[in-house]
């Protein structure tokens, strides 16, 4: 791995392996997650093409099922794709965080030598990334079955603030979800209440966008958007440690 990060180093703590001190290491067991995230979806593709599988299915069932004119389409077109980013994003949340559990790799992360937050935004990123990809996916099939333009400056910012609120929220959900026999329903249960808003906002933030809305009804929704972000991963930061206590 780059970076000089290797197996005996990745949550070595000790002064002669990590002369630039704490946040050193802190920011390396981050990113030696999110390595071990991205490798391992490299050798499977389980994650990844079951979140993207799901997406294309359905927007092609939207498709087929709103035989809608053009200007109709366009007011719709952000409801469309963040119920798709939802769902999509959920099953991958959930996948996420029970290969840890199932294989026993998250008892083997939380005995390493470092604060558990680490482990809480090593899995973040690595769900924010697989999100941004099905994203970056789904929206040029979207364009072409739809007709509609999505590739403007202001929808991709919303769509990456929004997903961003959506897998801190996800992912610290996940990690209380796997602990129940029930998980796969109990994720969608605690997630869509607590991410109303980040999904609300969204919609009428990606909607004013594609409409050509003036920025001033706009911010509004944006700024709902930053708060609810910095708020609920604050809030993750927190009480991670105490979630994945058993």
């Amino acid at each position: 791995m780059s970076d000089g990060i290797t197996p005996k180093t990745i949550f070595d703590d000790s002064p002669r392996h990590d002369p630039g001190g704490a946040v050193k290491v802190y920011f390396r067991s981050i990113a030696a997650i999110i390595w071990k995230d991205l490798s391992m979806e490299l050798r499977s593709r389980e994650l990844l093409s079951a979140m993207l599988v799901f997406a294309l299915l359905a927007i092609l069932i939207f498709n087929f099922a709103m035989e809608l004119d053009v200007k109709i389409r366009s007011t719709v077109t952000a409801g469309v794709l963040w119920s798709t980013f939802a769902f999509a994003g959920t099953l991958g949340l959930n996948r996420s965080m029970a290969i840890e559990k199932d294989r026993g790799c998250l008892d083997g992360l939380l005995l390493a030598p470092v604060d558990r937050s680490a482990i809480f935004f090593g899995k973040a990123v690595g769900n924010l990334v697989f999100m941004i990809l099905v994203e970056m996916i789904v929206l040029p099939v979207y364009s072409v079955l739809y007709n509609v333009n999505l590739f403007h400056w202001g929808f991709l910012l919303i769509l990456f603030l929004g997903s961003l609120g959506y897998t801190a929220v996800g992912t610290l959900l996940a990690s209380m979800a796997i602990h129940t026999r029930t998980r796969d329903v109990l994720l969608p249960i605690l997630l869509f209440p607590v991410v109303i808003p980040v999904l609300m906002a969204a919609v009428k933030a990606s909607n004013g966008f594609l409409q050509g809305l003036a920025m001033i009804e706009i911010m509004p929704w944006i700024n709902i958007l930053i708060v609810y972000d910095v708020i609920f991963t604050a809030l993750a930061f927190v009480v991670f440690d105490f979630v994945v206590e058993e």
